[in-house]
């Protein structure tokens, strides 16, 4: 076939020119221009096309692939350079193909009803307010994904620009097709249309790409400083307390440890909101703080202790809890990379914790037990101790072995027992 000789000479093929076009609309390129044209039509696409030594050996070949893209011709033109004149005779093969405008690539492609239909939302994006159109055109694709939630999200955008700190819930918000779900499905988006509409410092994330940077990964934090900074620990607390709006207050689970403790009517596994928790003044000599679940139901009695369940990355709660200073804080968790972000952050608000069945003599005895992190981290942390950084790098650099992480639940209880107390 002509594609596949051209292919196999390394010649721009009509489905090589195909695949170029495609390219330039997969990024958005194609449709940016018809927002905001940059001069580039008519656009001229060079072609990698045969040499006069290749004409002469095998000219059947470039006969046949020259044939191809011309028989398609019509959505561009073909732009031709004389080759051979001192071999087999003078001969006219293409050079580069030219499309005169973006609506004849487009169309090359096979997507122009695609574009009509960014065109008709980008209107109404237009019509609701025309700096929406800066948006549309930095993330054209992501308009066509969207369709008409696009539009809704951009009211929502025009509501907060309106009415900042708004002191409501987000399920009071009463906008048309709008409900908590819908904002919470949508909020990287409503967070860039309302930076294009209102002030730059509405949201710092606004201008990425469209990665989600707003719903990292479960466990993982959306920056180094989510501790220091007080933020909340869930996209929606985050993106509440970025606009103004009221959310549930955020709760701390606590286990007292201790057997001759009795402080809340026997109760000994009590959920408290975290301003409470900062205020409490509690009998309690050490705190283990750990992330899973299990762990904290199964810990033991142990005079003068007290659990406190995580969850991941959720000890945002100790923030403001002053009375931990006093305390002896043992943070266990994952020995993974995030495991140790979570100890680095706590530190950040209390440099006295300690680490306990995190190190690599635990890593080393349970290989049997070894999983896999999908998502590892590679932030600099700068508030682990010599061991604690030591097998952190390892574990970055899969110098145990690719995406290693031993999570908590994997320590054998004898084991872990033994380190707890």
């Amino acid at each position: 076939m002509a594609g596949d000789a051209g292919h196999a000479h390394g010649w721009t093929t009509l489905a090589g020119l195909r695949a170029q076009s495609l390219k330039a609309w997969n990024r958005g390129g194609l449709l940016r221009e018809l927002l905001e044209p940059s001069g580039v039509y008519p656009r001229r696409r060079p072609l990698k096309r045969p040499t006069a030594a290749e004409l002469l050996s095998d000219y059947g070949a470039v006969r046949a692939w020259a044939a191809e893209l011309s028989a398609a011709a019509g959505a561009y033109g073909l732009e031709t350079v004389e080759v051979g004149r001192r071999t087999v005779g003078s001969n006219r093969i293409p050079a580069a193909a030219v499309f005169p405008t973006v609506e004849d690539e487009i169309g090359f492609v096979g997507k122009g009803r695609e574009a009509a239909q960014f065109g008709r939302l980008a209107a109404d994006l237009g019509g609701l307010e025309p700096l929406l159109l800066g948006w549309a055109a930095r993330r054209p694709l992501k308009l066509l994904e969207l369709g008409a939630d696009a539009l809704t999200a951009a009211r929502v955008a025009l509501w907060l620009r309106d009415n900042p700190e708004p002191g409501i819930y987000v399920r009071q918000l009463s906008l048309p097709g709008v409900h908590t779900k819908f904002i919470e499905q949508h909020r990287q988006v409503i967070d860039q249309l309302q930076a294009a509409v209102g002030p730059v410092s509405a949201i710092q994330d606004a201008d990425v790409d469209d990665v989600s940077v707003e719903d990292p990964p479960a466990g993982f934090a959306a920056t180094d400083a989510a501790l220091e900074e007080g933020a909340g620990r869930t996209p929606a607390a985050r993106f509440a307390r970025r606009h103004g709006f009221m959310h549930p207050p955020e709760l701390v689970r606590f286990r007292l440890l201790d057997p001759d403790l009795d402080l809340f009517g026997g109760a000994r596994d009590i959920t408290v909101t975290a301003e409470a928790f900062s205020s409490l003044r509690l009998p309690v000599e050490t705190v283990i703080a750990t992330e899973n679940q299990v762990n904290f139901l199964a810990l033991p009695e142990q005079p003068g202790c007290l659990a406190l369940y995580g969850g991941g990355y959720g000890f945002t709660s100790l923030r403001h809890t002053a009375w931990l200073r006093g305390c002896r804080v043992l943070y266990w968790g994952d020995i993974d990379t995030h495991g140790f972000r979570i100890l680095d952050q706590l530190r950040a608000v209390h440099p006295h914790v300690e680490s306990v069945l995190m190190d690599a003599e635990t890593l080393l005895a349970h290989r049997d037990r070894w999983g896999s992190e999908p998502t590892p981290s590679k932030a600099q942390l700068t508030k682990l101790t010599a061991g604690e950084k030591e097998v952190y790098e390892a574990l970055c650099n899969d110098s145990y072995g690719k995406k290693l992480r031993l999570e908590q639940e994997q320590v054998t209880w004898d084991w872990a027992l033994k380190r707890l107390r």
